[in-house]
């Protein structure tokens, strides 16, 4: 494969050495590409500028769009998630690119469900909102690129790096809510990246995929347990806050493990124990 990711960051790097160990070229696109790691060739790009997008490397077979948002407004989304795709799809046309597979990454940000419901592939995703909008639109504009496209829609990205969770029970800010059901949807940084690996090589995948691990967790849950391995005390209980963090509904990756797909980190109890063995002294 000659992979070109659009966006090549969090998890853009990570999928970056898995596709160049399995002896791949990648090539990662940034506007300063100057901080990627060795062996992933630079394009110095905007997806936002099509003059940028001019002179992509020649015959790129494979191309995952990571982009994010430069910030939550509506412009930011619309430029990160539809106008980048279609600057880019347009100058991968416009160069005859020989793309096979063109996988955008989304979110599973764009579903409404609550009261516990399961999510998967066939439910309806009717989230209200400018980032959700503009989420779907990014997927419809990929799906309809003119190339092979599959769309893989993460749920909550954690990792080095994104310790949130773990610095609340540390620092003893986090709560845990008595008064609403709230599950942690998650999927470790390198199963993310080894996701939208897996997909890029399966000869005919699914034009969805929900890449989330295996066990949807609930909040409390997830604090005591880190409590518990940290020697801290359970945090406590208070009533959630109006705009609480996370999710009413619960998401399924059968889809993904039929795929083949076999996680490094299936539940948060591997992932966050690998986070806190790396972050012991």
């Amino acid at each position: 494969m000659n992979v070109l990711i659009a966006g090549c960051g969090y998890v853009g790097t990570v999928l970056a050495r898995r596709l160049l160990d399995a002896g791949h070229v990648v090539h990662g696109l940034r506007r300063d590409p100057s901080g990627l790691p060795p062996g992933i060739r630079p394009v110095a790009a905007d997806l936002a500028d099509p003059a940028s997008l001019r002179d992509l490397p020649p015959t790129l077979t494979h191309v995952v769009y990571a982009a994010s948002a430069g910030g939550y407004t509506p412009d930011a989304y619309r430029a990160a998630y539809v106008d980048g795709v279609d600057n880019l799809v347009a100058a991968l046309h416009a160069q005859g690119q020989p793309v096979a597979r063109f996988v955008f990454t989304g979110s599973t940000g764009v579903y409404a469900q609550d009261g516990g419901a399961w999510v998967d592939e066939t439910s309806p995703a009717e989230a209200a909102g400018f980032s959700p909008d503009a989420l779907r639109e990014g997927e419809r504009r990929a799906l309809e690129s003119g190339f092979p496209a599959t769309v893989v829609r993460l749920s909550g990205i954690y990792g080095p790096g994104r310790t949130r969770t773990i610095d609340g029970v540390r620092d003893g800010s986090a709560r845990r809510w008595r008064d609403r059901q709230v599950y942690l949807n998650h999927i470790h940084r390198d199963d993310a990246a080894g996701v939208l690996a897996h997909v890029l090589a399966l000869p005919d995948p699914r034009p969805l995929y929900l890449g989330t691990d295996d066990e949807p967790a609930d909040r409390s849950e997830v604090l005591a347990w880190i409590a518990a391995r940290l020697g801290l005390p359970t945090p406590l209980e208070t009533e959630a806050p109006a705009r609480a963090r996370g999710s009413e509904r619960r998401y399924r990756n059968a889809r993904l493990r039929a795929a083949g797909y076999r996680f490094t980190y299936p539940t948060y109890r591997e992932g966050y124990a690998a986070l806190l063995r790396d972050a012991t002294p």
